[in-house]
């Protein structure tokens, strides 16, 4: 895999249970969650896809794959939450292991947020991550996230007191630097039916 591939968002289909599998059960990965993601069976990822939303709607949350230019699953990414009243949602975001350092979530964070403020018109999107996710907040703070606060001591997992980080990005924000990163967006008629949006770094190293 190659920093300088073309990823996509698409639907979530079964073929990529395997691969969410993955990561979910993936030691170092599980360190970043808060819930016990390990005991997760392939029953219960291949509910969650048939499911996963992929158009807004109230109080739902839309989940799209990562794959790559041969169609490979290589995460998961997220709106949640959507409120439509207020036009905001809580990003999140999955890697398998052998796509993180690759410049994959970086694309992948662009192309969904240009999703949210451009086609689906939200004003505001969000996130929290854990206070020592070092690897995670420079993937934030790269796309353009803008840093709110901490929320001190605020949970408690495995026997320790862990903090939050805010981060949120607003439609002006998008506007006037997406991100770093200039996205020209394509749309590959089916039955592919993959959007594909090509990406250009400016000056900037991809995470």
């Amino acid at each position: 895999m190659s920093k300088d591939q073309i990823v996509y968002l698409r639907k979530l289909e079964e073929k990529d249970a395997k691969g969410m599998l993955e990561w979910m059960q993936d030691t170092e990965i599980q360190k970043r969650f808060r819930s016990a993601i390990e005991t997760v069976k392939r029953e219960d990822v291949l509910r969650f896809i048939k499911v996963a939303e992929t158009e807004p709607i109230e109080g739902k949350s839309i989940h799209y794959a990562i794959a790559d230019e041969n169609d490979e699953y290589l995460g998961t990414i997220s709106l949640k939450d959507v409120d439509l009243l207020a036009r905001k949602a809580e990003y999140a975001i999955s890697l398998r292991r052998k796509a993180q350092g690759m410049g994959v979530g970086t694309k992948a964070t662009m192309k969904i947020l240009e999703a949210a403020f451009d086609r689906f018109g939200l004003e505001r999107v969000y996130l929290n991550v854990l206070s020592d996710n070092e690897r995670a907040i420079h993937l934030y703070e790269k796309c353009g996230f803008i840093y709110e606060g901490e929320f001190r001591n605020h949970l408690f997992l495995r026997g320790e007191y862990k903090s939050l980080k805010w981060y949120s990005m607003l439609r002006k924000d998008f506007k006037v630097n997406r991100g770093g990163v200039k996205s020209d967006l394509y749309i590959l008629k089916p039955p592919t039916g993959l959007l594909q949006f090509k990406t250009e770094i400016c000056n900037k190293e991809v995470a």
